[in-house]
């Protein structure tokens, strides 16, 4: 185990063989760390915190501290992060809270960059990028292949639906359905993510599917009740595509506090 011998790592810490830990990290008792990851100097890891293997976790970063919600007594809650992330400069990330299901969660193959926020109680997926500064608000969920830009800040309890992706300073405070751009303060619909789609292997023919999903939503002027209808037709005529929009529908359908609009 390459632990520098500046490193605070408590004795009660598990601990793969193969970690790294830089100078000045301080890792705590309730801490596990899966093989292959590394972690840079001046880190604090610390609560009930699990960290998958081949993680990569850059210096300076907060990693499992209490909640920033006053109602935080103490509680053993968690922080749970998958594989093969990568963790940048400044980022703090916090335990759950028992308000919501105790755990917060970071999945696996994510790109985590500078000054990122990730609050408690934040369920995200994988294959996420959050650029430098981008802020999530306590509950916030993230499905797979979110992009968000650089500054963007987001509500408590909202949530971003897959291949969706914010421009740089978008303040989001309702829910981004799958496939959305959301740009601006406050953030609206602005097209799909297409060039996104097509990096991840969409066809053409599927894309196209999913722009005629997005102009019923957006563009038609249909109540959302008969955009959610003539949806689900359009499904039958694109089958190739049907998958996905009817992803684009059913997250619609099950969206609390209601899709930008």
């Amino acid at each position: 185990m390459a632990i520098h011998q500046t490193a605070l790592v408590d004795p009660a810490a598990n601990i793969d063989p193969s970690v790294e830990i830089g100078a000045y990290s301080v890792i705590g008792p309730n801490v596990r760390i899966g093989a292959d990851t590394t972690i840079g100097p001046h880190v604090v890891i610390e609560g009930n915190t699990t960290i998958g293997s081949s993680n990569h976790i850059f210096q300076f970063a907060s990693i499992g501290a209490a909640p920033q919600d006053k109602k935080y007594a103490g509680e053993p809650t968690q922080l749970i992060i998958g594989d093969n992330n990568t963790i940048r400069e400044f980022v703090t990330i916090n335990l759950g809270t028992v308000q919501d299901g105790g755990i917060t969660r970071l999945g696996s193959n994510n790109w985590i960059m500078a000054y990122v926020h990730i609050a408690h109680d934040c369920q995200l997926g994988d294959n996420i990028i959050l650029a430098n500064n981008a802020t999530l608000a306590g509950h916030v969920h993230l499905e797979d292949w979110v992009f968000l830009g650089g500054f963007t800040s987001v509500h408590q309890f909202c949530r971003i639906g897959a291949h969706a992706m914010t421009a740089f300073t978008a303040a989001v405070s309702q829910d981004v359905p799958p496939f959305v751009t959301a740009a601006g303060n406050r953030a609206a619909p602005a097209g799909i993510n297409s060039e996104g789609l097509k990096r991840r292997g969409f066809s053409s023919d599927q894309i196209a599917a999913i722009k005629r999903g997005y102009r019923i939503v957006y563009r038609s002027g249909q109540p959302l009740e008969e955009a959610k209808a003539s949806l689900q037709q359009e499904e039958q005529n694109s089958p190739a595509a049907a998958p996905y929009l009817k992803q684009l529908r059913e997250f619609i359908d099950a969206s609390p506090r209601g899709i930008i609009r």
